[in-house]
């Protein structure tokens, strides 16, 4: 559900018009709901609540310091890829031993870092990092946690870009190598096995691929009990995806509902590593109109925010709301939202019905997930702020960069 609504032909956001934040804070930005997010948290724990659960937020879908914060509050876990991600997790109040630090590549130093500051888990992904996380383990001194991540090759039947839970993809250990991997945990002392994992995509918008992960994770953990390896957690990853368009996907109870009951039977502690269905539909981008332009038989609206702003749509042909924020009572006309980078990939959306004029406020909905987290500094544009809403009060969570922060870390003319 969107966060927007509107009053009176005009669009808001919580009590806030949007147009206020426009003339406050600059266009283009981005705008959260804090009351969305906190609805989508406190529903996951709701559905949870009857079973030993950990609720690891995925920060790479919105990794901005307040809004880990808030999670900190909460007393959230963290699923984490990179040390930066760590980092971040660390400066906002989490809490280490709430760290699970997963990805396919992680280095040495990243690996190091972890150890260091006492993280939950490490959830390995090769027969390589596990030797890797062992050695660095020895020469610290320390045994440390980790789970081992599954390729279950369970289709996700979302994007290819985003999938990640079949043969073909990068990610896990083959299913068939877990137990032979097993039977050599002996001869690795400075590592201790506590649980299986499982992350088979992102968006996914049916339940069937999360009851098959389940299904594979409880057989793997019956056949590990034969070898007498006791586990603590078994992580069915995340990926419950959010609807951008004629999606439907499960409601969050209706989610955890299911794997409530799939898992109920299992003694272990359940991990949810969600990122979109967190803050998906709490954020929005919100845009001006700069020109209105004909082309042969193409109209555009050529608005002041770009793919660099926001890649899904360039990069994965995604589909997001757009919507005017003052509705008017007028005809309207068949636009692409493109924006100002020199790129043909540079749309926001495509064959859009709106009544819009230039110097008009668009809100492109839907993007709290891998909006700000996916921009970049392309054509030198400057990264833009974000806002987070409470109530009737709007918070500068990030200030928008200036043209000097494009080159503050550059060495300059040799």
């Amino acid at each position: 559900m969107s966060c927007l609504y509107y009053h009176q032909n005009e669009l808001y956001i919580e009590k806030i018009r949007l147009y206020t934040l426009a003339a406050e804070f600059g266009t283009p930005c981005y705008i959260y709901s804090r009351a969305a997010i906190s609805a989508n948290w406190h529903a996951f724990q709701r559905g949870l609540h009857h079973l030993p659960h950990r609720i690891c937020y995925a920060v790479k879908a919105n990794s901005n310091l307040t809004i880990l914060n808030l999670f900190a509050q909460w007393r959230a876990s963290f699923d984490i890829v990179s040390i930066g991600e760590l980092e971040r997790v660390l400066a906002a109040g989490g809490q280490p031993n709430q760290i699970i630090f997963s990805g396919v590549g992680k280095n040495t130093a990243e690996i190091a870092r972890a150890i260091d500051v006492g993280i939950h888990c490490f959830n390995v992904e090769s027969i390589e990092e596990l030797h890797r996380l062992n050695q660095l383990a020895t020469q610290k001194n320390k045994t440390v946690n980790f789970a081992l991540r599954i390729n279950p090759n369970v289709d996700a039947k979302t994007h290819h870009y985003i999938s990640t839970g079949l043969k073909e993809n990068k990610f896990g250990i083959d299913l068939d190598e877990v137990l032979p991997l097993c039977q050599t945990l002996t001869q690795l002392p400075a590592v201790r096995l506590i649980g299986i994992a499982c992350h088979i995509g992102s968006q996914i918008t049916e339940l069937s691929p999360f009851l098959q992960v389940c299904d594979t994770l409880l057989a793997l953990y019956q056949q590990l009990q034969t070898l007498s390896i006791q586990l603590q957690h078994i992580n069915i990853g995340g990926g419950l995806g959010i609807q951008y368009h004629h999606e439907n996907p499960p409601e969050i109870i209706a989610y955890t509902q299911a794997i409530r009951e799939k898992l109920a039977a299992c003694p272990l502690e359940i991990i949810l590593e969600p990122g979109r269905s967190l803050v998906g539909n709490a954020g929005i981008l919100l845009t001006r109109v700069e020109y209105l332009k004909t082309s042969g038989e193409k109209q555009f609206a050529i608005v002041d925010a770009g793919m660099n702003d926001l890649l899904r749509p360039a990069l994965y042909h995604a589909w997001q709301p757009i919507l005017p924020v003052i509705q008017r009572d007028e005809p309207t006309q068949r636009y692409d939202i493109a924006g100002p980078v020199c790129e043909s990939a540079d749309f926001l959306g495509k064959d859009r019905e709106l009544a819009i004029q230039t110097n008009d406020l668009l809100a492109i909905d839907m993007c709290g997930a891998y909006g700000f987290s996916m921009s970049s500094n392309y054509n030198s544009r400057c990264r833009l702020p974000e806002i987070l809403v409470e109530g009737n009060q709007a918070h500068l969570i990030r200030r928008r960069e200036i043209i000097e922060d494009l080159f503050a870390s550059e060495i300059g003319a040799m």
